[in-house]
């Protein structure tokens, strides 16, 4: 399966054209909106799952339980119709007194895995079912435990899933050095992994980085490692494009470019 990220750009197109074979969605922004467009595409036989962005698992402010209930409400009439519903958020602070609208680090440590599988466990609890969280860029860390090692730790410890981003591990290599992308993902037990995402990034020179600014085409090498370990493990793949969204004809190049090569020719 190949999926799409659902963005606001797109809310005048006909997704019949789009190609993908399921869609992901913010479910921040849907708890108070008509969700008639995402009933839409579940009757068409198109599943939504769900990515968040605010949980804020590596904060410290408390979990929000109407948010949590909402989600719950949510994940729960978008799989009225037997399709799967799948939710998850990043492995990252976002703000505790305020939404900062941005991710920040956890530090890579035991005391810290431990705190934030905490946090992970109660939403699961919350929500009656198991969720997965997302390695995400960082442009500075601290901690003792390599970042693969740190991430298995708090699955175990929360006993949740990964939604392993291919292009967050290759941004990190790049600004930072240590584990290439395929190293990172060799690292990782792929019988937690839910699926996968990609996207594309750009370097920024004011600030001398790459950027994840899911803003350009995917990079064929971290294509091709996410083809591999489709092919391997049969995890779907989500594109994620998020700035300056292409042309649906695009955004179809891209999907296709991640199928499986039985099903490109």
């Amino acid at each position: 399966m190949i999926g799409l990220g659902l963005r606001r750009e797109m809310a005048d197109w006909d997704l019949a054209s789009l190609t993908a074979d399921f869609f992901e969605v913010a479910p921040e922004n849907w708890l108070r909106r008509d969700r008639t467009p995402l009933h839409q595409i579940v009757a068409a036989g198109r599943p939504v799952w769900l990515h968040g962005v605010s949980l804020n698992l590596g904060g410290h402010g408390a979990l929000q339980p109407a948010f949590m209930q909402g989600l719950r409400e949510l994940m729960a009439e978008l799989g009225a119709t037997g399709l799967p519903v799948h939710y998850s958020d990043h492995l990252a602070a976002s703000g505790d007194a305020h939404q900062l609208y941005d991710l920040f680090p956890i530090a890579c440590t035991e005391a810290e895995a431990q705190r934030v599988a905490g946090r992970i466990a109660a939403v699961q609890d919350a929500l009656g079912q198991r969720m997965a969280v997302e390695n995400t860029t960082w442009y500075a860390n601290v901690g003792d435990l390599p970042e693969p090692d740190f991430i298995q730790r708090v699955l175990e410890l929360a006993d949740c899933d990964l939604l392993l981003d291919v292009n967050n591990a290759a941004v990190n290599f790049k600004n930072h050095g240590g584990l290439t992308a395929e190293a990172f993902t060799a690292r990782i037990d792929a019988t937690r992994v839910r699926y996968l995402h990609v996207a594309g990034h750009e370097f920024d020179a004011r600030f001398g980085l790459y950027i994840d600014t899911h803003s350009a085409r995917v990079e064929p090498a971290t294509t091709a490692l996410a083809r591999q370990w489709q092919a391997t493990h049969g995890h779907p793949i989500l594109l994620e494009w998020d700035n300056d969204v292409p042309s649906a004809e695009v955004l179809n190049e891209e999907l296709q470019c991640l199928r499986p090569l039985s099903l490109t020719t």
